[in-house]
């Protein structure tokens, strides 16, 4: 039994392992899917142009195709005849029975003690039997939810009804719409025999409902297949007979020979080729690309290949573009691959990773979409410009303007981009094609939407954009302005600690409004027991002196795990729900801890009891941020501190926690970790005023 649950515990453990590299194989195999075969017809031809090739005779066999138009007539004939499907839910009547039932019971008792409706509770079988008859009448003939373009069709109009197994062909004027169905409660009742009726009403009008629906699905599947039936030919042509003479005009119905002629052509070349040799070609191609941007990921990318959420929209990106390359490439060319909106790619993964996986990731797609959509050097070369201007620009979404200046960065980086490479192959601006700046313009268009789907992004994968943070650092919202009015001295403990943090952040390049954001709520759990927090005991008696040590630690540690409770009913981001958890690591509650240590020397207990649960900070902010809360929190404590007194807290709060081990699982490396300690000591110093003390600096006479 416990081989069995630690081969599971470990299996499970696995699982993220596994689907993480099922994802990039699935990724791989359906990217190479998007690459077009090669097939080539050596024939150009025009519908009222001559036949300049030889003559032009039939190989095999091969039908002559309907044109667009005749199937499109065809099928619309078809299309315009075919009733819909409507659905009877054989379940709602026995449900809407059962209901009857109840609500019979209870509504009978209910007058039963108000003295009112007596014929019925002397007969009440007569009246359920009444009941129940009507609604099976009503439900089996069928009330139906019209849908909305049926709304409008009199009453003559047909209508497929399919009841479990069987169908049957129906007019509206035999159906129940739900209107009606209530009105015949109302005309029935008076003339049902009962003495009292009026009972049923509100019942019976409360359980009649629609149990004939629409199935659009059901109608478009059956639809299909009377459309699949219809022929897309109309004649044949033998082999060996002539389909076109040099020199004669391409008339219609030489022109749709020819159409025939070409598609029955490729489709045997098709089957000439190996589609695996093909196929395996691309899918070596496509591994190598997304193998080496997988590795990258894995090396210097951790934070992202080992969260399935992150990967897994690197990767979605990844899909749609190629894609919508490979949508663009099966329009023959109506359609400029420049339409795509590339550059949402970088824009989107530095929203919520950083600049070189979005950079990466934009040349990954590149690569990949210019194989797809068959477009050669000078589609890369100005898609890479266009992605290291998305670099440069900075584009921030918080900022409209700033965001629109880096659009218009991007146009001109394509117009000037593109209008260069035309003259290094036309040699001269006559030649452009500028409807293709047309095409730029869309795609800049289209890159707007980055905007809009930031947060929808953010919500579906569940990231945390800067957006989302500048909502919540708003100190108006409801759980901050709970906190300044319950906790008041929590809450400014909370903006000093931002203040620290942030300013530690912004100096070693981490996320300066992640922590600072986290810091506002990293001690909402005190809202609990507010009073039990030195900050908020405003020079009152502590609480403390009426419990024993291990009740006040509890209280202590409990601000944690209701902190993360109170984040999650407020829906806070799973990020800053990380930063509850660990900003107090695996620390003791010292105090507390020596104090029952003095009590009851000679007691064995578990150390753990004085324990914050952890875990211990993964993050370089949430490392930022315990050593922040440790120093403010301590620099309290202080009276009238000078320099030296401010810059050995400091030391000795780091200190403490690089012994304790609690930096162990941090991001920090060494220099960022001393820059962190710098800057901590620099705004203590600015917070508390201090002065350099001189030597021979006396007090004032009225001090003394």
């Amino acid at each position: 039994m416990t081989d069995t649950s630690g081969q599971k515990r470990a299996w499970l453990q696995q699982l993220p392992v596994v689907l993480r590299y099922v994802l990039i194989l699935v990724v791989i195999g359906a990217v190479s899917l998007f690459f077009p075969k090669e097939i080539t017809f050596k024939y150009n031809f025009e519908k009222g142009k001559s036949w300049n090739y030889e003559d032009l005779v039939a190989p095999f066999d091969f039908p002559i195709l309907k044109t667009e138009a005749e199937l499109s007539a065809e099928i619309a004939q078809l299309d315009g005849e075919f009733p819909p499907c409507y659905v009877m839910d054989g379940e709602i009547a026995g449900r809407q029975l059962r209901e009857f039932d109840r609500l019979f019971t209870t509504q009978l008792a209910k007058w039963q003690k108000e003295g009112q409706f007596d014929d019925v509770a002397r007969k009440p079988d007569s009246y359920a039997s009444y009941g129940r008859q009507f609604l099976t009448r009503i439900f089996d003939r069928g009330v139906v939810a019209m849908s909305e373009e049926h709304k409008n069709e009199d009453k003559d109009f047909v209508v497929q009804v399919f009841r479990g197994n069987k169908k049957q062909n129906q007019t509206l004027e035999n159906l129940y719409p739900a209107a009606a169905a209530k009105a015949e409660v109302i005309d029935s009742l008076p003339y049902s025999g009962l003495a009292e009726p009026e009972f049923l009403l509100p019942i019976l009008d409360f359980l009649v409902v629609e149990n004939v629906v629409f199935d659009d699905s059901l109608t478009s599947r059956l639809k299909a297949q009377v459309l699949s039936g219809v022929t897309t030919s109309r004649g044949m042509v033998a082999a060996g007979e002539p389909i076109v003479y040099r020199g004669a005009p391409v008339t219609e119905d030489i022109y749709q020979k020819l159409v025939s002629f070409k598609a029955q052509y490729e489709a045997q070349v098709i089957e000439d080729k190996s589609f695996f040799g093909v196929f395996l070609g691309y899918l070596l191609l496509v591994t190598l690309v997304i193998g080496v941007f997988t590795f990258y990921l894995k090396k210097d990318a951790a934070q992202i290949f080992e969260k399935l959420n992150a990967l897994s929209f690197i990767f979605s990106l990844l899909l749609i573009f190629c894609y919508l390359s490979f949508l663009v490439q099966q329009t023959s060319g109506e359609w400029s691959p420049y339409l795509i909106p590339f550059a949402i790619v970088p824009i989107l993964v530095r929203v919520f990773f950083n600049a070189r996986v979005a950079f990466f990731n934009h040349i990954v797609i590149i690569l990949l979409a210019s194989l797809i959509a068959k477009q050669g050097y000078e589609f890369i070369v100005i898609q890479f410009i266009a992605g290291a201007v998305v670099m440069l620009s900075n584009l921030d979404t918080r900022v409209w303007s700033r965001f629109f200046m880096g659009i218009s960065s991007i146009f001109f980086a394509y117009i000037l981009g593109y209008i260069g490479l035309s003259l290094i192959q036309e040699g001269s601006l006559r030649h452009v094609q500028w409807e293709v700046a047309g095409w730029i313009g869309l795609n800049v268009f289209l890159t707007l939407l980055a905007y809009p789907l930031t947060p929808l992004l953010e919500k579906l994968f569940g990231f945390t954009s800067y957006i989302t943070l500048m909502e919540l650092s708003d100190l108006n919202r409801p759980l901050l302005q709970r906190l300044a009015t319950e906790a008041p001295g929590t809450f400014q403990h909370s903006l000093q600690v931002g203040n620290l943090a942030e300013a530690a952040a912004r100096k070693i390049g981490a996320d300066p409004l992640l922590v600072k954001v986290a810091a506002l709520y990293h001690d909402i759990g005190k809202l609990k027991n507010p009073t039990y927090f030195i900050e908020n005991q405003g020079g009152q008696t502590s609480k403390h002196e009426q419990l024993d040590p291990l009740e006040s630690a509890k209280i202590i540690i409990d601000h944690v795990t209701y902190g993360v409770e109170l984040a999650k009913k407020h829906r806070l981001p799973k990020k800053l729900v990380d930063f509850i958890r660990t900003h107090h690591g695996t620390t003791l509650v010292a105090y507390f801890f020596r104090m029952y240590q003095n009590q009851f020397p000679d007691q064995v207990f578990e150390e753990n009891l004085f324990r914050y649960p952890g875990p211990k900070p993964t993050s370089r902010e949430e490392s930022l941020l315990m050593m922040a809360d440790s120093i403010e929190a301590a620099a309290k404590s202080l009276k009238d501190p000078t320099e030296q007194d401010l810059m050995d807290l400091v030391d000795k709060i780091v200190g403490g926690k690089m012994t304790q081990g609690q930096l162990d699982e941090s991001k920090l490396s060494f220099r960022e970790f001393k820059t962190s300690v710098q800057e901590f000591k620099k705004i203590m110093k600015s917070i508390y005023h201090v002065r350099i003390k001189y030597p021979d600096e006396k007090p004032p006479k009225e001090l003394i």
